[in-house]
């Protein structure tokens, strides 16, 4: 089957500073892949040079058969790509039902949508009234990838969702994740090993903004000196992480 999505050694610069170096990932539909490495590797990078917020100067992004690559953000989003970003991005000021409404691209996406959201996330039913800025970091977190699910996408990218959660928070977040592969493919960020390595289908790891590994999860969980070399965590004897 043709992959969702496909990186061809694509170069992205970030002003003066050369951030990709020749990344190349494949995303196989229906899936779960894992983006990783270090801090400042070119992962969320990676994910803004999909979408066109950082347009790569060289190399090719081919979403569903078509090249995107220079394209606006805007229109690549409505091709069928979600976006949760890093930290969140809520709007503070509006409600949480708000948050959710204006990311409609068509009228009716939100109330086709309502049932599917909230029983993934049934605090943001609770809450649907209070502002973003009155919600816990983990109802936000929530609250960021709710909104990528109002409308109709084919793929989603997902920065850092468990960033700032408490463990608790955590497994309701595997959860939901899990839940959306049923329906969406997915490429994630995410720097939690342990969650990482029970999401994933497939993993790449960038390093230096290049494509260093990529594979089969389960065969990088297998390879202690691996993980070790371009993560920097140690796995122990019965699959830790120390």
């Amino acid at each position: 089957m043709e992959p969702i999505l496909t990186l061809e050694s694509i170069h992205t610069f970030i002003g003066q500073f050369h951030i990709l170096e020749g990344v190349s990932i494949t995303v196989p539909r229906d899936k779960i892949t894992v983006l990783l490495g270090r801090n400042g590797a070119g992962k969320t990078t990676t994910l803004k040079s999909i979408l066109g917020l950082t347009p790569p100067r060289l190399g090719k992004v081919v979403f569903d058969g078509m090249e995107v690559q220079g394209k606006r953000a805007y229109d690549i989003a409505n091709f069928g790509i979600g976006y949760v970003p890093e930290h969140r991005a809520v709007f503070r000021n509006l409600s949480v039902m708000e948050n959710l409404k204006i990311a409609e691209k068509k009228r009716g996406d939100l109330e086709r949508k309502s049932d599917f959201i909230f029983s993934l996330f049934p605090d943001l039913k609770r809450l649907y009234k209070l502002p973003g800025n009155h919600l816990s970091g983990g109802q936000q977190q929530m609250l960021a990838v709710a909104r990528a699910l109002v409308a109709d996408n084919k793929l989603l990218l997902i920065d850092e969702p468990s960033e700032g959660l408490a463990p608790i928070l955590i497994e309701q977040m595997m959860v939901a994740i899990r839940e959306l592969s049923k329906t969406t493919t997915i490429l994630l960020v995410e720097q939690n090993f342990i969650m990482a390595s029970q999401l994933g289908d497939f993993f790449y790891i960038i390093d230096d903004g290049k494509t260093v590994e990529n594979g089969k999860m389960m065969d990088l969980v297998n390879n202690a000196d691996l993980i070790k070399r371009y993560l920097g965590v140690s796995i122990g004897k019965v699959g830790g992480v120390q």
